[in-house]
């Protein structure tokens, strides 16, 4: 069995002359015209598109990339406006690569041009890390998808997304599962389970992504105001650049984290639909929407399948609101805190969640065998009552007289990513 997997390559374009400079920002300001023009006309389908960017002079490949973008800016990324730096698009058709290690530069990119014969060709500046993917690419090991033409002040910069095999990693006899959990206070939070006991979790703290997320929102809003478009670009590109980091941050920490115990396997929410699911009024919707769920699981995703590292996806209907311990619903009297209220269960307050990230864990194996969240799957349990036993016991229990769990605090920082427990009671 094998995966695939996806990186995007990225190349600087070597110095073109004055007439190849010209000719790409050419391109640049009229796929740019074309852009805002379908997004203005209320295109909504990729035939309403093409009815507004046929008379551009564009290529095929670029004015197919439109067609497929612009019905997605209100349909999925909600936008409102277009911003004026949006990179050129194009699909893979348009692809060409050129490849010798006798030139100064051995890779040497066609740029698709509107009209038979005004195509040319442009040496790249790779990086150096990604030199084996461009050959795959070039040998045609790998498939590309769309590749991006961007204009970075004084240089062009190509963006170009690849898919390739990877060996499926091959599931332990005796796995350990590690559970993350991806949420609003902690970005991410990781427990392992060894015997069915939490052991060792940690935690990733969200709240400089927090702060960046709110800083963007005040700082763009205030430069709009002002018609400051130089300066919306500008800080645009620091907060995505700032975010991005903590990203690759979090993924790294938390394959690294997994790598530590013996035979893991990754648990992770299936959070595809959460953007579209999420309604909790104008205030909550603006912090919850810009996170990056879904961009944050596909690197973890990734890395850990690059470490050989089995992923799993569960279902998450319910990981924060049910006791790991006993499968009943119980309360969050904070952010931080998950209150069991069964009077027989030992777990009265528990980090909140570590108490999620096991959840997550624990239904990778439900049953003593293999069941992960796919569309075919039944998941309902055995015994005939509801899926997973979050719901086998809706009704709350008597409020809990114990109390045996250490607290955590709720203002762990980054540098307190890795908490200690065996287990967490």
């Amino acid at each position: 069995m094998s995966a695939t997997a996806t990186k995007t390559l990225e190349a600087t374009l070597a110095p073109p002359t004055a007439h190849k400079e010209r000719r790409l920002q050419r391109t640049v300001a009229t796929y740019r015209r074309a852009l805002e023009d379908a997004f203005e006309s209320g295109a909504e389908t990729q035939t309403a598109v093409n009815d507004v960017v046929t008379p551009y002079t564009l290529t095929s490949y670029a004015k197919d990339a439109l067609k497929s973008y612009v019905p997605q800016l209100r349909e999925t990324y909600n936008a409102s406006e277009v911003d004026n730096d949006h990179p050129v698009r194009f699909t893979n058709r348009g692809w060409c690569l050129d490849h010798s290690e006798d030139r100064e530069h051995e890779f040497c990119w066609r740029v698709p041009q509107a009209g038979r014969g005004n195509a040319f060709w442009i040496p790249l500046r790779i990086n150096p890390a990604q030199r084996e993917l461009w050959h795959d690419l070039f040998d045609g090991d790998v498939s590309v998808g769309e590749f991006r033409l961007q204009e970075h002040r004084t240089t062009w910069v190509l963006h170009v997304t690849v898919e390739y095999k990877i060996a499926d990693p091959d599931e332990p006899d005796n796995p350990t599962v590690v559970g993350f959990d991806i949420g609003e206070s902690k970005l991410l939070t990781g427990c392992a389970c060894q015997d069915g006991t939490p052991t060792q979790p940690m935690l990733f703290d969200g709240g400089r992504a927090r702060q960046l997320r709110k800083e963007m929102f005040t700082t763009l809003r205030r430069l709009q105001e002002r018609d400051a478009d130089w300066r919306i670009d500008e800080r645009f590109d620091y907060y995505q650049n700032a975010l991005t980091d903590i990203i690759e941050k979090a993924s790294r920490q938390a394959v690294e984290y997994a790598q530590q115990f013996e035979n893991p396997v990754i648990a992770l929410e299936d959070l595809s639909y959460i953007r579209e699911q999420l309604d909790y009024g104008k205030w909550m919707n603006r912090r919850l929407h810009p996170w990056a769920f879904a961009r944050l699981t596909s690197r973890i995703e990734d890395k850990a399948l690059d470490a050989g590292i089995p992923v799993q996806f569960v279902d998450p209907a319910y990981t924060s609101q049910t006791c790991h311990a006993c499968g009943h619903i119980g309360s969050r009297s904070s952010q931080a805190q998950f209150r069991c209220t069964n009077t027989d269960c030992w777990v009265t307050e528990y980090q909140a969640d570590i108490n999620a990230s096991v959840n997550i864990a624990n239904r990778v194996n439900p049953w003593g065998e293999r069941c992960a969240l796919k569309p075919h799957t039944d998941d309902s349990l055995r015994d005939g009552s509801a899926r997973d036993s979050a719901t086998g016991h809706c009704e709350q229990s008597q409020q809990s007289r114990q109390t045996t769990l250490a607290d955590f605090s709720s203002e762990t920082s980054d540098d307190e990513a890795a908490l200690v427990g065996s287990p967490v009671l």
